[in-house]
Formats: structure tokens, sequence, C-alpha cells
């Protein structure tokens, strides 16, 4: 590798190529394997980014990287809690997944996103409804943010009212993810083990009452339903109830601010949207592959030597999977630098591959399409006041931190 492929990765990572990475992910795909010389292997095209994640080879267990290469997260048993099933391999990964999926959808629960549907509705009509003030709308504030904080705390039964509470031990954890070049290691590690000790404390509290006095949400279930994998210890429901809260509002912040950013750059389609509201379905659909919220997945690794386009990804690497590279691959897909929601084949990446892909992904699907289309027929005359916007830090889950619009008039 070139001294300045090397630094690529780098300047994906630098805050300042936050607003748009996409020229730099075309020039990581000239070579589909990268080796930043700091022990990462960067894959960054669509087919070899979907092979990995079905390569049975490919470990996200952590323990499992066993050659020097960049900080590390921290393990989850540092903070006394065994790692989510998303940091498992199989079978325990499997195990954990299917009882888990038992209270969350088909087979065993298939009605329980879709007759979520109405009230869902309701609840981002009333938070359009709130906005006061429409010379200067944050939508992030206003709209992305409360909307699927809602849907998940009324999913797994977390009172609404305690987000206060979890807020910062969800920014935390999910800045934890991110490798940040500059940040001391060692402090973010600290932090993200408290903050994870916290809040698996807080979910002890809610499990013990939901034995006590079981409702109709998944905590009920996961803390009483047994099956034929048995059931949960209470450390796995705590780690997978962690799981749950973080992974199912932070995605679908960028899910719904990414889509209203891209659909104001793109008035055209939101035109449409507001004429058409069916429209939703292929517009999030498109947005999960030109916008995805998960740009990268960092700290897999391989359980054997791979060769991939005549480079060898040693045992015990680490590995990073660059989806939103993959998802603008021009061997995959036509004119991958368009928006456009026609398009007849969308098998994107946005919610990964394999058995790790997004467990939430039918909820976070429900969630984009009822606030873009409802966003889309009543703000009157939408428009940015700021492009690009402020963005989070976070390049692992890549959105505006704040986004600014504002309309005309808002339609009952």
């Amino acid at each position: 590798m070139t001294q300045t492929e090397g630094g690529l990765l780098q300047q994906i990572l630098d805050y300042s190529n936050r607003p748009n990475p996409y020229p730099l992910y075309a020039e990581l795909r000239k070579n589909p394997v990268h080796n930043e010389g700091t022990g990462v292997y960067v894959v960054s095209t669509y087919h070899e980014i979907r092979s990995l994640l079905h390569d049975p080879r490919v470990s996200s267990d952590l323990h499992n990287m066993t050659l020097p290469g960049p900080p590390r997260l921290e393990q989850p048993e540092d903070s006394g809690l065994p790692p989510s099933f998303i940091r498992q391999d199989p079978p325990e990964h499997d195990r954990m997944r299917r009882m888990t999926n038992a209270s969350f959808g088909p087979p065993h629960s298939p009605r329980r996103i879709d007759e979520l549907r109405g009230d869902l509705a309701k609840v981002v009509s009333g938070l359009i409804d709130g906005i006061a003030n429409t010379e200067r709308i944050d939508l992030v504030e206003q709209v992305s943010y409360p909307f699927p904080v809602t849907a998940i705390c009324r999913l797994l039964g977390v009172p609404r009212e305690d987000e206060p509470r979890f807020h910062g031990w969800a920014d935390t954890l999910a800045a934890s993810l991110d490798p940040m070049p500059g940040q001391d290691p060692t402090e973010r590690n600290r932090l993200a083990q408290q903050a994870r000790t916290e809040l698996g404390m807080y979910f002890a509290g809610l499990i013990e009452e939901r034995r006590k006095n079981p409702k109709d949400d998944m905590l009920s279930e996961l803390s009483t339903r047994g099956g034929p994998d048995g059931t949960m210890t209470t450390m796995e429901l705590l780690s997978t109830s962690a799981l749950l809260l973080i992974a199912g509002h932070e995605t679908t912040v960028n899910l719904i601010t990414n889509g209203m950013l891209t659909l104001l750059r793109n008035p055209d389609q939101l035109q449409r949207l507001r004429e058409d509201p069916r429209l939703a379905v292929p517009i999030v659909e498109e947005l999960l592959r030109f916008e995805p919220p998960v740009q990268l997945m960092p700290n897999r690794t391989p359980l054997a030597d791979i060769d991939i386009c005549g480079v060898t990804i040693p045992k015990g690497s680490s590995l990073w999977l660059i989806a939103a590279a993959g998802n603008r691959d021009p061997l995959r897909f036509a004119h991958p630098d368009r928006f456009d929601p026609d398009r007849g084949d969308i098998q994107h990446l946005g919610f990964g591959s394999g058995i790790h892909s997004c467990f939430g992904a039918p909820l976070a699907r429900m969630e984009g399409q009822l606030a873009l289309s409802e966003l889309a027929r009543r703000l009157v005359n939408p428009r940015l006041l700021e492009d690009p916007p402020e963005y989070r830090q976070n390049a692992v889950l890549r959105g505006p931190r704040h986004l600014p619009i504002a309309c005309d008039d808002i339609r009952p």
C-alpha cells in the first residue's frame, strides 16, 4: 500500500470530513482491501463486504482479535455484564438472538411491531404538533430523537420519563463505538464501562419489578418466558436490555435525520412523497443505501487467514467493513451517488447482512416511513438553514447532531 492509501482511514475518521466522506470511500474502493499499516484491514467494496458478513470465519468476539492493532473497545465483562449477542459468535449468538426474537417478531410474536403502527403514527404527529417556532426547527431535538426513544421505550416497557437518566449512558456507549483518533482509549473505556454498569443497574430494578408484575412489553416477556433454549439469566437479561435500548434508537435518529436532509436536498423527491405517502417505503430503502445510519463496522476479526482480492487478511487481525462505501460501489449499483428511490434492486448494506443483520430493522423501517411521510405532508415549504449541518463526532453512527430547518406553516 502507498502512504496515501494508508492515510485514507485516518481521513475518514477525521471530523472535518464527516459532512461528506463519500469521495474518500471512492478512493478506498480503488483497492478493495487496504492495510492501513496499523494492524487494520479495511474492506470497502460491496460484494467483498457481503461475502465477509456471511463468512463463518469472521468473528465478532473481541477476544479473538489477537494481533497488534488500534485501541480496542472495552471488554463488556469488565463492567460486570456479559457481552451482548452482537459481540458473540455461534452457537451462543444464535441462542441469545433466538430467545430475544421470540419476544420481538415472527414466528412467536408476529404482530408486535405492526400493532405499534397506529400508536407510533400518533406519537410522530404529536411531536410535529408541538413545534411552536417554524422559523427555526431543530429536527433532531424536536422529532428525530424523541420519536424513536418513545418507540423503543414503549416496546421494551421502559418509562419514557426516565429518558434523562439513560440519555447520558446511551451517548457514552454509542461514542465508545467510534475509533476517534487522538482520544485516550483508557479513559474512553473507563467511561464506557461505568455507563454500562449504571445502565445494567437501572435495568436490574425494572426487571425485578416485571418479574413480580408482568406487563405487555418485551421486558416482561424476556424476564418470564421460557422456551426450547431455556430462559435468560439475569446477567444476560441486563446485557440484552441495554443493547435493545441503545440500538433501538441511536441508529433510527440518524435514519430520520439523514432522510430529511437528503429529501430537502432533493426537493423533487420530497414533493413526490408529499403527494404519495406510499413512496415512503422505497425512499427509506434508498436512504439506507445512500446515507446509511451505520457507516462502518469495525472490530471484526478472522478466525483463519482469509484471502480477498489477492490480499491475505491474517487470523486475529482487526477487520473493518465500510458498509457505506459498499453501498455506493459502482460495480453493484448504477449511478451510485444519485439518490434514486425508483431503483428496482436496492439490496443495500444499511442493516448489515448475515447472522448479525440488524435485529431491529422492521421497527426502524416503520419509524423512518412514518416520520418522513408525516414531515413531508405537514411542513409547508421546508428548507435547510445550514448545509452542511453540524455532525455528531461519531464516524460509525454518522448523522447530524442538529438539523436546523424552517417552514412557512404546519398543516393539520
